[in-house]
């Protein structure tokens, strides 16, 4: 009998190794569904920042499979945050300070899944019950109205944003005190522009109401990532500058700016307030959430996007701002 060839034998061991029961090509991870949160203090040595005053910095863990990656927060009427990442999930939780309540984790729309251009949820708005939730998608430029159990939405996508980088689009999103709609890009259709585009709606965008078609300029090498309405009428908006090495490095400033300053076609500015960067923990900063004090004072949450990378973390930020 003839000799098997060395080819051969590899052919057979490559055989029995794709058909052995259980093979690493069908291996599907284990999902983690369990509500464990894990909120840890994080030592700072800075007591303010610009206006603002540090009044806590933590890290957030979970093993949960819904968790990381989170890319806006919104402050809900019950004392929770909720964040929404860039891979179409939600957490619902307690911050320190507040009453106890257990994690929920989910994916929004109901339906957990992998194909990021169709949840990269960037932004998060809501009415002032919360009954209703905004979400801005910058993968497919579009922005989705649900109930508050983020189950079934109604979706739009505004002629207004078509010509938005998939990759770079609404970024920031806000329901102003009156109603009103303010949606910030994050990258630039021309890199020879230093300001960005931005809508402001008279109402609800999904209702289709034509917005105003302006330019915002942020500081100088940053970007807008996130908006949050004031009382007052105006915003807070987030913006975070990346400088490239080993390892990269994130820096944040904040600024407030007065909405009733826009223009049809004119270049719309805030005025710079606090900013966060090293020695500070400082990491890919994308959720900012503001909830008004008795005493005129501002609660500032801030929460970071981890990438699901092993070198970040999901931190958060408790800031207080007197307007």
């Amino acid at each position: 009998m003839r000799r098997p060839t060395r080819i051969r034998l590899l052919a057979i061991l490559a055989v029995v190794v794709l058909a052995a029961p259980g093979t690493w090509l069908r291996t599907v991870p284990v999902q983690d569904l369990r509500p464990i949160l894990e909120i840890t203090p994080v030592e700072v040595d800075q007591s303010r920042i610009g206006e603002f005053a540090i009044e806590g910095v933590w890290e957030l863990r979970s093993a949960n499979s819904h968790f990381g990656g989170y890319s806006a927060l919104l402050a809900l009427p019950d004392g929770r945050l909720l964040a929404a990442s860039d891979r179409g999930r939600f957490l619902r939780f307690a911050p320190p300070g507040a009453a106890p309540q257990p994690p929920e984790f989910g994916a929004i729309g109901g339906e957990a899944t992998e194909n990021k251009h169709a949840v990269d949820a960037e932004a998060l708005a809501s009415d002032p019950a919360a009954d209703h939730i905004w979400v801005a998608y910058e993968g497919r430029n579009s922005i989705v109205r649900f109930g508050r159990e983020l189950v079934e939405g109604e979706s739009i996508s505004p002629p207004a944003m078509e010509g938005w980088s998939s990759n770079s689009g609404p970024e920031a999103l806000a329901r102003l005190s009156d109603g009103r709609f303010l949606v910030l890009q994050e990258g630039r259709s021309d890199w020879s522009e230093r300001s960005h585009e931005g809508l402001l709606f008279p109402g609800d965008p999904v209702e289709g109401a034509a917005p105003v078609e302006f330019r915002y300029a942020p500081p100088a090498g940053y970007r807008p990532v996130d908006a949050t309405p004031l009382p007052d009428g105006r915003v807070l908006i987030l913006h975070r500058a990346v400088t490239l090495g080993l390892p990269y490095a994130f820096a944040v400033r904040i600024a407030v700016a007065d909405p009733d300053e826009i223009r049809a076609d004119k270049v719309w500015r805030g005025r710079d307030i606090g900013a966060i960067a090293a020695p500070l923990p400082a990491d890919n900063f994308e959720g900012i959430a503001a909830v008004p004090r008795p005493d005129g004072s501002v609660t500032v949450w801030l929460i970071s996007d981890d990438n699901t990378a092993v070198l970040q973390r999901t931190l958060l930020y408790r800031l207080r701002w007197t307007p």
